[in-house]
């Protein structure tokens, strides 16, 4: 590829989400990312794809919502394209109900569901006892039931999607030339790099820890309880994480804060207590002063973009992100809230 359109600085589902998009419209794209593809957050184990509660509706809930129901042709999309499976399935989430007063809240939701979420999915309570032995423990025997959950195999997912941008003419590369229209998304080393150039912070990282289990339980939904998230994959392995650390030595590697983490899972969930262990994993998320994602205009390069800032929600929100600032960078089309800029994330700090 002698010139390009687009350049991409990472290899991660943002930049791979957003090189997919401009390739199929027929962009010449050359993604750059000295580790690799999935060599970050991108290339974890967990993948829970959960939205934010159906009530106190606010555009980020309005975007994460459009996401998580494009999702549902963007992956299966992938999968086709690239032949490689992303672990993607629809299969809601279950969590606890452990206060009697929390059992009001979570039925007033239901009509919040209704409203918001438009008839694609529900908000439910459920009987425990009638979801037999993969409930969580609840101390009201109420669960909460949504069926706009999903979950995906991080890091499947992440090889499916740099395979589809292959396959429709794209490059990706350790190193190359930046040309055309480019965007920035590095992922947490890109935010503190960002944070240095101005002067303030607007952006870390936040390590997670999580472990991959042996055990089976095709088509279930995925568990969330005490900070817990339990995610069984399609194939046949569940996964539990995860930790989060503003402060950490390492940036890749596990200690003793997963062994806790993984001895409170199996307290949590005793279906899990026999299960081999058989992966590990620990990687650094990007984290934006906002929590939000961080797109659009590049604060420090004028003449480039941003895509970052992706916490605990950037699988979710990646279908989405590709498909606007695919907008934005070939056509001009600004579809961006302003909560979402990076000029948000330099308020918050002040």
């Amino acid at each position: 590829m002698a010139t390009v359109d687009v350049t991409i600085l990472g290899a991660g589902v943002f930049g791979l989400s957003i090189a997919f998009y401009c390739a199929k419209r027929g962009a010449r794209v050359r993604v750059i990312d000295p580790a690799g593809v999935a060599s970050g957050a991108s290339g974890g184990i967990v993948g829970a794809l959960a939205p934010h509660t159906p009530d106190l509706w606010l555009p980020k809930k309005q975007f994460q919502l459009e996401s998580l129901l494009l999702s549902r042709q963007f992956w299966p999309e992938v999968e086709a394209i690239s032949e490689l499976s992303t672990g993607y399935a629809n299969h809601g989430r279950l969590q606890p109900i452990n206060e009697e007063r929390l059992v009001a809240l979570a039925l007033s939701r239901i009509a919040d569901a209704e409203e918001n979420w438009c008839g694609a999915a529900v908000w439910e309570v459920v009987s425990a006892q009638k979801v037999g032995d993969w409930a969580p423990p609840s101390a009201t025997g109420q669960l909460i039931h949504d069926t706009l959950s999903a979950h995906i195999h991080p890091r499947k997912a992440t090889q499916a999607l740099a395979r589809a941008v292959e396959t429709l003419g794209g490059v990706i590369t350790p190193a190359g030339a930046r040309q055309g229209a480019i965007v920035d998304a590095r992922g947490w080393q890109g935010l503190v790099d960002l944070s240095s150039d101005l002067g303030e912070e607007i952006g870390n990282g936040v390590k997670g820890q999580a472990v991959l289990l042996a055990f089976s339980r095709l088509g279930q939904p995925q568990l969330f309880a005490e900070g817990i998230h339990v995610v069984p994959h399609l194939d046949g392995t569940v996964a539990v994480g995860s930790t989060s650390e503003r402060y950490f030595k390492s940036a890749n590697k596990t200690d003793g804060q997963l062994d806790d983490l993984l001895a409170r899972a199996k307290r949590l969930f005793p279906i899990l207590k026999d299960a081999p262990e058989i992966n590990r994993w620990a990687g650094v998320r990007p984290r934006a002063s906002t929590r939000a994602p961080m797109l659009g205009t590049h604060p420090v390069h004028p003449d480039w973009f941003i895509a970052n800032g992706g916490f605990k929600i950037g699988f979710g929100m990646a279908p989405k992100i590709g498909h606007v600032m695919a907008n934005l960078i070939l056509d001009g089309v600004d579809e961006i809230s302003d909560d979402f800029r990076a000029s948000a994330s330099m308020r918050s700090k002040r």
